[in-house]
């Protein structure tokens, strides 16, 4: 298992190691020994779910009140996405900052992303489908967005498409915004 350290600390991105033959292809995606070997931290899934996005759907910038929180791992196994990682943190040295990986059977790698940051995607193809682990169940009650456009953060979505958002998030706060609401995760230094 490759990876490789995002930008924002506490997203790495996975190089996935496919097989190809006369049948298709195979790709282990995940593996809970490799995973907590490479990373040096196991994930705990207790969530698994798919998302299947039409071409210009647009998804978050979501994450999970902490603490708990819920650490992510996502990859695209249909279609093509562009995904963002943004770091929502306060008192995180990158603050505000993003990093974006291309998704999708072409690219064969996911994203790891720990409590506490921001994730978005949108579909460039007819259709994508995205699978995701998550480290925590659902709860309705700790689900928070931020607005994907928000000019401040200046995610470059691709020209070209018409961005279809769900009600809540086309009327998410700004970063500013949910930080003056207090509704920010809180940046943990790592242990030395």
């Amino acid at each position: 298992m490759k990876t490789r350290q995002l930008t924002v600390p506490g997203a790495w991105e996975i190089e996935l190691d496919p097989h190809h033959d006369e049948r298709g292809t195979f790709a282990e995606w995940y593996a809970q020994g490799a995973f907590a070997e490479a990373l040096g931290t196991p994930l705990p899934v207790a969530l698994a779910a798919v998302s299947i996005s039409r071409r210009g759907v647009v998804r978050g910038v979501h994450y999970v009140e902490t603490p708990p929180g819920q650490a992510r791992y996502v990859t695209c196994v249909s279609g093509e996405i562009l995904d963002f990682t943004v770091d929502i943190r306060t008192g995180s040295p990158t603050f505000g900052q993003w990093d974006s990986l291309r998704l999708g059977p072409g690219h064969w790698r996911a994203l790891y992303l720990t409590e506490g940051l921001g994730h978005a995607f949108t579909a460039l193809t007819e259709q994508a489908t995205v699978l995701y682990l998550c480290s925590a169940p659902y709860a309705a009650e700790r689900e928070r967005t931020i607005h994907p456009f928000d000019p401040d953060l200046a995610l470059p979505w691709p020209t070209g498409l018409e961005p279809n958002l769900s009600e809540r998030d086309a009327q998410a706060p700004t970063l500013a915004q949910a930080r003056q609401l207090g509704r920010l995760p809180r940046y943990t230094p790592p242990r030395p």
